[in-house]
């Protein structure tokens, strides 16, 4: 992707389009008492320990980072994910998350062109593995929106990705799944967010293994 391919007008957190722009939706999953992540999650922990509780909706029950897993959502969870992301066109996540994925591999699973925040964009893979490097959140926010078009955006982990993304107010649709397991240590995800935001419930979603609530935030 290039900057250059965006016709829209980049001005200070805003993407001003000729066009009609899709939704930036945030969405990550919880524990009950708020982490994001069990303790010491990192490169060789993935979720931290014990933090792969947090994501049983996703490979469909319990898994481990020392066995084989794959990605098996059971049909309750199905019925939320995939009108989510049925139009999304771009996406953004922190270092943390694609260093702690393991690069899912060193190609992009997702649709549309993931950017990654990160202040060591050296570290650039081949664009053709569908991920691009960006210093900064307004710059990421900027590249993910041109390569979603009119299309949606969606921002994932790390909590602090979020945070800022909230912060900066662009943030039309925030998704909390949250997994029935209180981790105790960790990161939190609203850990030092004092901005007051108003949310509209507009969606819940229960299965045997998370709660997925859709707020749209408002104002």
């Amino acid at each position: 992707m290039s900057d250059a391919s965006c016709s829209g007008l980049f001005v200070g957190d805003r993407l001003q389009e000729d066009g009609q722009m899709g939704k930036v939706i945030a969405a990550i999953t919880t524990s009950v008492d708020g982490y994001v992540t069990g303790p010491d999650d990192g490169p060789e922990h993935g979720l931290g320990r014990g933090g792969e509780r947090l994501h049983y909706w996703v490979m469909g029950g319990p898994w481990t980072y020392d066995g084989g897993h794959d990605v098996n959502m059971g049909e309750a969870d199905k019925a939320f994910y995939e009108p989510l992301v049925a139009n999304i066109g771009g996406g953004i996540v922190g270092r943390g998350m694609y260093d702690a994925a393991g690069a899912w591999g060193g190609k992009n699973p997702f649709g549309g062109t993931l950017t990654v925040l990160t202040h060591r964009i050296e570290d650039q893979p081949d664009p053709a593995n569908g991920f691009h490097f960006v210093d900064g959140f307004d710059h990421a926010l900027y590249a993910a929106r041109c390569d979603a078009g009119d299309k949606d955006v969606s921002i994932g982990g790390g909590a602090d990705v979020i945070r800022q993304a909230l912060l900066a107010g662009v943030v039309d649709t925030l998704v909390i799944s949250t997994a029935p397991v209180i981790l105790g240590a960790g990161k939190r995800l609203f850990d030092g967010f004092e901005k007051d935001v108003d949310l509209r419930i507009a969606s819940v979603h229960p299965s045997e293994w998370a709660t997925h609530t859709t707020y749209d935030v408002v104002g």
